[in-house]
């Protein structure tokens, strides 16, 4: 039987299963404990970090200026990334403990699964689907 819908009673967190391509083969699930946002707080978390990611021009057009680094890029992308999910989640079910250093090795190390969190997670809150 559905539980009744009570508007207002808001869960802290909910928690979703999210299952992620492993590079050897195979796959494997991490249980994310997610912070339960409404639409319209996630709207604003979004706007509050994509100001936050303002890049600033470069100084001038000569080169050393403008040089891009692929290297330089990834790393600010995995950052960025382990930032995110520092925001929209609380815990998960790894061996590897909570925190900034294990959510950035996963965005560096299987950045399939870093994605995969933060898709499911916008899903989550902006269209309702909080099922595994």
């Amino acid at each position: 039987m559905a539980s009744k819908v009570v508007l207002g009673a808001r869960p802290k967190n909910f928690k979703k299963t999210i299952t992620v391509d492993l590079p050897e083969g195979g796959q494997g699930e991490i249980v994310m404990s997610y912070v339960y946002r409404t639409r319209t707080e996630f709207g604003a978390l979004v706007d509050e970090l994509t100001a936050a990611a303002g890049v600033p021009p470069p100084k001038s057009e000569a080169a050393e200026d403008v040089a891009f680094s692929l290297r330089t890029s990834i790393e600010t992308a995995v950052e960025k990334n382990a930032e995110y999910i520092l925001r929209v989640a609380d815990g998960w079910n790894l061996e590897a403990g909570w925190s900034l250093a294990s959510v950035r090795q996963l965005c560096d190390e299987l950045p399939g699964a870093a994605l995969a969190i933060i898709e499911q997670y916008r899903a989550a809150v902006t269209e309702g689907r909080l099922g595994n």
